[in-house]
């Protein structure tokens, strides 16, 4: 996550990065500092709400296929089976992108952190992601996103099969229907 990014540092720092003296940081500097990660947890926190939002969403979509599809619903109200799965689509599309920028978010704002550690006694996030393997070592640290990205890709798969095995039924009613009269 650590990279080297002049325009990112001459943004950070409104006082050139060599008068903070590395291990010597001034204490407002630490007080941004500890703002910062507290906007981490927020950023966290965010995150998780929209993503059990979205699964609250999909869950409450599959309840009304499954609905849908008991012996007892009208069939005006059936007609909706087909339309339901277009809306899971759009929902888990919208879900996927907002994982995808969360993360682009989440990254930017922890290569910040590591630049503000350059200027403290300690850089215990950056030794942690170092100790991680850099999130490239699988077997040390698997990031969040690269599970949860897979969560709306899941219910989009679903969907799309539904659309697939509803699609040719739809039509053959239609056609019988046609017929007999």
């Amino acid at each position: 996550m650590a990279r080297d990014n002049t325009s990112a540092d001459d943004a950070l720092f409104n006082v050139p990065p060599d008068i903070l003296k590395p291990g010597e940081p001034s204490e407002s500097y630490l007080e941004q500092y500890k703002l910062y990660l507290s906007y981490l947890d927020k950023l966290a926190d965010r995150r998780q709400s929209s993503n059990t939002f979205f699964l609250t969403l999909n869950t409450g979509l599959c309840a009304a296929i499954a609905f849908l599809c008991s012996k007892e619903t009208a069939e005006e109200i059936r007609r909706l089976l087909f339309v339901i799965p277009f809306a899971g689509i759009v929902v888990s599309v919208f879900w996927h992108r907002l994982v995808a920028s969360y993360r682009q978010l989440s990254n930017e704002k922890f290569n910040i952190v590591h630049r503000m550690e350059k200027h403290l006694p300690t850089a215990p996030y950056r030794a942690e992601w170092a100790a991680l393997g850099s999130g490239k070592d699988s077997s040390k640290y698997v990031p969040l996103t690269q599970v949860e990205i897979w969560v709306p890709r899941l219910f989009i798969t679903m969907y799309v099969m539904l659309v697939v095995y509803l699609f040719p039924w739809m039509r053959i009613i239609g056609m019988m229907k046609c017929s007999q009269q």
